[in-house]
């Protein structure tokens, strides 16, 4: 009796959790049947959100972007932390 071919699952494209997923069936009912298993339930899942676009950041890195184009500003490793005070915005080294 011929095996049949296990289903490919590019493996590089799924999230931590789905990989964990994808191993357990495998080692819980055979690769064939929990790649399968696996295959069935990923497109039963709805589709990933995509991540929301937050303005205010938006319009801070326009904004520095030509600055740092114009090589005026320097933003080094780490970065800096923004805040509000009163009145003004308070900029910070990152700890």
């Amino acid at each position: 009796m011929a095996r049949k071919s296990v289903q490919k699952i590019d493996e590089s494209m799924l999230t931590k959790m789905q990989v964990r997923k994808l191993n357990a069936l495998r080692k819980s009912v055979g690769d064939e049947i929990g790649t399968n298993a696996f295959s069935e339930w990923l497109t039963s899942q709805p589709a990933q959100a995509t991540q929301q676009v937050d303005k205010n950041a938006t319009k801070i890195a326009e904004a520095l972007h030509s600055l740092i184009a114009a090589k005026k500003l320097t933003i080094p490793r780490g970065g800096y932390v923004l805040r509000r005070g009163r009145g003004r915005v308070i900029v910070e080294p990152a700890k």
